[in-house]
């Protein structure tokens, strides 16, 4: 990664798309978090693009609306790829955790996302 951007920087940015409820804000977030190319493969979905990762991210927040994307601990990184953990609810839960594996062009643009559910809410019944 040659940019001055920190492993921080990029994982804060990309819950800041995750949490962004404005179309064109979130369609904007993406472009400046993602390479144009970027993949994002987890358990719900195998998408690439920024039009997709706009889209599932729209779907996510209609899904769990009124819930906010938030870090759960540190990033850790090194050479172009890092981890962290994300926790999705409404303020003081987390129904819902996850765990993202990111990999990153020269430009400090997220180019793969892997992402895994480590906690997620039963179904209703």
């Amino acid at each position: 990664m040659t940019s001055t951007t920190t492993f921080d920087d990029t994982a804060r940015a990309y819950v800041a798309a995750f949490n962004a409820q404005d179309d064109t804000e979130r369609r904007k977030a993406v472009a400046t978090v993602f390479a144009p190319d970027a993949t994002y493969t987890d358990p719900l979905a195998d998408i690439a693009g920024h039009d997709a990762i706009a889209a599932f991210i729209a779907g996510a927040q209609q899904q769990f609306a009124g819930w906010t994307f938030r870090l759960a601990g540190p990033v850790d990184g090194h050479h172009d790829q890092a981890r962290f953990t994300w926790v999705l609810g409404p303020d003081g839960e987390e129904p819902v955790v996850g765990f993202d594996v990111i990999r990153l062009d020269d430009e400090g643009r997220i180019t793969q996302v892997l992402g895994f559910l480590d906690k997620v809410p039963a179904p209703a019944a």
